[in-house]
């Protein structure tokens, strides 16, 4: 059997990344251009900052996959591309690249979605069994997902307002921290006491949808209250109030979700993913489950979890026409 190599672009955001997959699970390279450091001093992704970025670095992220991979463009199958959801501007950088490279190298163009690579990221780990569901929490989305087979993936609850990776950048944002502020604030809470009471929204509710922005609202004020009556809060235990809120919020309705729908394995993926506060309340609650978790690198964007979404939608033949455009709101389509 001859060995299969798809190439995967990846431009969603602030990430410019490129990488090398070998059949269904060999990941040969995994290029990534970050541009975290442009972006510190805005406070968070400026649209037109990041599409710039990704113009000047991904013809040089695709030559650095195909080098460190050790192949050829005469050796891939197909190119995979990240069409959505994400910045449009960013999104049409990468896309206009695989485009090109698609059709100068006389191959097949696979679409991907950004949240369909979060989650495969998980067969990196281990080989899926499904029925599963997921929980997919990153910048710009918190759903759960429930997926009955390779490819068919159905929205069975998402947040109303807030994704919860957004709340941690604006709460770290209040706080003085350094953007993207996640990490800082997942290590800051292990240093503190759980001590304010912030407001766990729709536990509840008999559903599977989510809530944060009352939560970033109710520290925004504690936080605004205290700095105009001149008292000074800790910011260890600010942290650490935050955290479990958020925690409560995603491991119960996680929870609510396994119950609703019996699978083996449950897959937690996405940015904050990466949340050492969250994989320590999922190993110490949820027991009776296979949970997977990507590792860290695949965590944040990247192309390879792109890649390992394409590997699926290849053996679906599902490709796409060079006309293909980029949707900045894609989302999962629901299947019956």
């Amino acid at each position: 059997m001859t060995d299969r190599y798809i190439l995967a672009i990846e431009s969603s955001c602030d990430e410019t990344s490129v990488a090398v997959l070998k059949n269904e699970d060999q990941l040969l390279s995994n290029i990534i251009a970050s541009q975290v450091e442009s972006h510190k001093r805005f406070g968070g992704v400026v649209p037109e900052v990041a599409s710039r970025h990704h113009v000047e670095v991904i013809t040089l992220c695709i030559q650095d996959a195909l080098q460190e991979a050790g192949i050829e463009a005469g050796d891939l199958r197909a190119v995979a591309v990240t069409y959505g959801p994400g910045l449009v501007g960013a999104l049409l950088v990468g896309m206009a690249a695989a485009k090109a490279f698609a059709w100068a190298n006389h191959l097949p163009l696979i679409p991907v979605n950004h949240m369909a690579g979060h989650l495969m990221a998980a067969q990196s780990v281990a080989k899926l069994d499904y029925p599963l569901v997921a929980l997919l929490v990153s910048g710009g989305h918190t759903e759960l997902v429930y997926v009955s087979e390779p490819g068919n993936y159905r929205i069975i609850g998402e947040t109303r307002d807030d994704a919860v990776g957004e709340a941690y950048d604006k709460v770290g944002r209040v706080m003085g921290l350094t953007y993207p502020a996640g990490k800082a604030i997942d290590e800051l809470a292990h240093q503190g006491r759980d001590i304010y009471d912030f407001p766990r929204a729709m536990i509840k509710e008999d559903n599977l949808e989510f809530s944060f922005s009352g939560l970033k609202s109710a520290f925004i004020n504690l936080h605004h209250n205290a700095q105009q009556k001149g008292e000074q809060l800790c910011l260890e235990d600010l942290c650490a109030s935050f955290q479990a809120a958020v925690l409560d919020i995603l491991m119960l309705k996680t929870k609510k979700a396994l119950k609703a729908y019996p699978v083996k394995t449950l897959v937690v993926a996405g940015g904050v993913a990466a949340n050492q506060g969250l994989r320590e309340r999922l190993k110490e609650e949820i027991t009776d489950r296979t949970v997977i978790i990507p590792p860290l690198r695949l965590c944040g964007d990247n192309a390879g979890m792109i890649a390992y979404a394409a590997a699926i939608e290849y053996e679906k033949n599902h490709f796409a026409a060079l006309d293909l455009n980029a949707k900045p709101s894609l989302a999962f389509e629901d299947i019956e």
